[in-house]
């Protein structure tokens, strides 16, 4: 079951197009929209929101060199599994990275960003979306967050994702 939900839950976090709407079983117990809408909401959600990033390692890393580091960290752990990437997304794309975890069972890589998972959780709630009920199944296939967890998703919130000035004069 709990494979289940992280491959339902990768796939309706992707971009909403026709393949989504053409599997009913996905889409079961998830407020339907027509597909344009559906489509907008998605862009004004994931693509427009800092604090609704679907790219995992932003939260903890921001836009700063650690973050190619953490990225090439996670593609060398995919491969490690047996598993390349194909059509070209990050590692760190939050449906990619619940097909990894469905494909080798284990929580592992969600349970390291459970603090910007919940941060999502938390950005989506509060603007009454859809996606939060995805991300809360998500969240309910992991151990209970821990005091630390919540600490952080929230200091995360307040002070957003490092930056980096590194040749930058002002």
């Amino acid at each position: 079951m709990t494979i289940d939900i992280w491959q339902d839950a990768s796939r309706l976090l992707c971009y909403p197009d026709e393949d989504l709407y053409a599997e009913p079983p996905v889409l079961a117990g998830f407020p339907w929209m027509p597909p344009p809408e559906l489509a907008r909401h998605y862009v004004e959600t994931f693509d427009l929101r800092r604090r609704c990033c679907l790219y995992m390692t932003y939260y903890r890393d921001g836009d700063t060199r650690r973050r190619g580091a953490s990225l090439a960290a996670l593609k060398a752990r995919y491969r490690a599994d047996g598993l390349e990437l194909a059509g070209g997304e990050l590692p760190d794309f939050l449906p990619v990275m619940l097909e990894f975890c469905a494909l080798t069972g284990s929580p592992d890589l969600l349970i390291e960003h459970r603090p910007g998972l919940e941060l999502l959780r938390m950005a989506l709630a509060d603007r009454s979306s859809p996606y939060a009920g995805v991300i809360e199944a998500v969240c309910g296939t992991l151990p209970g967050p821990g005091p630390k967890d919540r600490a952080e998703a929230l200091r995360m919130a307040q002070a957003g994702p490092p930056t980096e000035t590194v040749g930058v004069y002002g």
